[in-house]
């Protein structure tokens, strides 16, 4: 068990030397200037722990949400995490320049392309959860170009066509194959023509900030925007709300756990305000701020 007090820093093992001498830097500033006020009470990773809600416990005066039995949020919620202090690695298997931003690592691939990153993210999950749950009919996503195409679409032999022009256009020209090795196939399809922009259109905004659960994500659509999305929640007796958050980015990489720069006292856990102008992640700044859940979940 390692337990990170609330003024602590832990660095993973291959982040640069100039790294370390920028965050504390900017870590002895912000105690200068914001005076942060230390304290003894204890922000717990057990890292023998294997799953999202076993190695973080809660800050002092939460506890974890109970999701629904079966539901997306659960699954999340209980996903299995990569041993501690393992780099977060491209599509090629090469760790990332920057190691800081990170806690945690989903033990799930990448896929050996250059493809499942932000938005994508977050489909691969969702597409897996479905899977494992046998709810196959449900597994389907919009292309950026508004076509659609479900997971039964594609096991059945339709097929996509690119032409000169960058279009589009569906063919029944692959054999009958319902096996896992070709619903990866059918994802990799679904990462090349759809992102944050199709996720978005997808989605219904989050109306209040008590009904923010894991499974919904922060968005700024465009080529490229930005998703990432939330993984954890905990609550307090007097009904505030902390989460831990998680993303891809570019290249494609290891889904992993977000640490909260503007909050050393509070990271990896962030606070979350559907109404604020701008909310501030460890490697983007999405403004204004969208939180929103994908249509089929309810």
């Amino acid at each position: 068990m390692k337990i990170l007090f609330n003024f602590g820093l832990k660095f993973p093992p291959l982040v640069k030397f100039r790294h370390i001498l920028f965050l504390l830097s900017v870590f002895a500033f912000q105690r200068i200037s914001a005076q942060v006020v230390e304290t003894t009470t204890p922000l717990i990773i057990d890292e023998s722990k294997s799953t999202i809600r076993t190695r973080f416990a809660p800050p002092k005066g939460f506890s974890w949400v109970r999701e629904e039995q079966g539901s997306f949020s659960e699954y999340l919620t209980f996903f299995p995490l990569h041993p501690p202090n393992l780099p977060v690695r491209d599509f090629n298997m090469v760790p990332i320049e920057k190691q800081y931003n990170h806690i945690a690592i989903l033990n799930i691939d990448v896929g050996d392309k250059d493809l499942q990153q932000c938005a994508d993210a977050w489909m691969r999950l969702y597409g897996e959860y479905l899977w494992s749950q046998k709810r196959f009919d449900e597994i389907g996503f919009h292309f950026t170009s508004g076509q659609f195409l479900s997971w039964n679409d594609y096991k059945s032999g339709i097929r996509t066509k690119e032409d000169r022009r960058k279009k589009v256009t569906f063919h029944k020209t692959g054999k009958v194959d319902d096996s896992y090795a070709t619903f990866r196939e059918y994802l990799n399809i679904i990462f090349r023509y759809a992102g944050t922009i199709s996720l978005d259109k997808e989605a219904v905004p989050v109306r209040r900030n008590y009904e923010i659960k894991p499974g919904d994500f922060l968005i700024t659509p465009g080529s490229p925007g930005h998703s990432v999305f939330v993984v954890g929640r905990v609550r307090s007796s007097t009904g505030k709300y902390l989460y831990l958050l998680a993303e891809s980015f570019m290249p494609a990489q290891d889904i992993h756990i977000l640490r909260n720069p503007n909050n050393a006292n509070l990271s990896p856990w962030y606070e979350l305000d559907i109404n604020a102008p701008k909310t501030v992640t460890a490697k983007y700044i999405f403004k204004p701020t969208s939180i929103k859940r994908f249509h089929a979940i309810k």
